[in-house]
């Protein structure tokens, strides 16, 4: 009768069989694992939470689309604090929604945490990329092979930034407009709705949706 929590470690992309093989880890790491990797059935897992920071990043090698190899993705690391003690400094980028519906799809997502959105204050524009690139043809679908992936460009869709402080926020309604209007595009894009977003490190700072 007892409500267990299962937390997993590293991104699903990251994963053996559905991440971006070889730049993967060593594991499952999709929703799907806490109960092969348990022994309680899958149908006993009655939500999957995604927690998604309000841009991207990635360790290590491999493709990354949205990267920014420019002032806005150096802005986001120093103030994002992107970087590891064992694996370094993380690149960033603009939020990938290719990326994010496909993890949506492969962990059967209920709700998203959308975390560091704090970072984005400060921003005059913030884009989301809604589909990619590649040889002439529209992908909305992330592409299984590592190869094809290299290939893709992401098609932007850009939205209006804030200038606040967000950090003192604990309802949406304390939220500026546009920051709400940013998250209302990732449910909308994503299909999934947003549960929890952060606007700071610190454990209270949290808005329950």
């Amino acid at each position: 009768g007892k409500t267990i929590l299962f937390e997993g470690a590293q991104g699903t992309h990251l994963d053996i069989d559905h991440g971006t093989y070889p730049f993967v880890t060593s594991s499952n790491t999709v929703a799907g694992n806490a109960a092969a990797g348990s022994g309680i059935g899958p149908g006993l897992l009655s939500e999957i939470l995604g927690i998604v920071k309000a841009y991207t990043t990635r360790v290590g090698a491999g493709p990354f689309p949205t990267e920014l190899l420019d002032d806005t993705g150096n802005r986001l690391q120093e103030r994002g604090a992107e970087f590891g003690a064992t694996t370094g400094r993380r690149r960033c980028g603009w939020l990938d929604m290719v990326q994010l519906s496909t993890s949506a799809r492969l962990n059967g997502l209920t709700g998203l945490g959308i975390t560091k959105l704090d970072v984005l204050s400060g921003e005059k524009e913030i884009k989301i990329a809604t589909s990619y690139r590649a040889k002439g043809e529209t992908i909305r679908h992330f592409p299984q092979d590592i190869r094809s992936l290299a290939l893709c460009e992401p098609v932007y869709e850009t939205l209006p930034g804030w200038s606040e402080d967000i950090s003192a926020a604990r309802a949406m309604k304390d939220l500026p407009e546009n920051a709400r209007r940013y998250l209302a595009r990732i449910e909308e894009l994503g299909g999934t709705p947003i549960r929890y977003v952060s606007v700071g490190p610190g454990r209270e700072e949290t808005i329950m949706v």
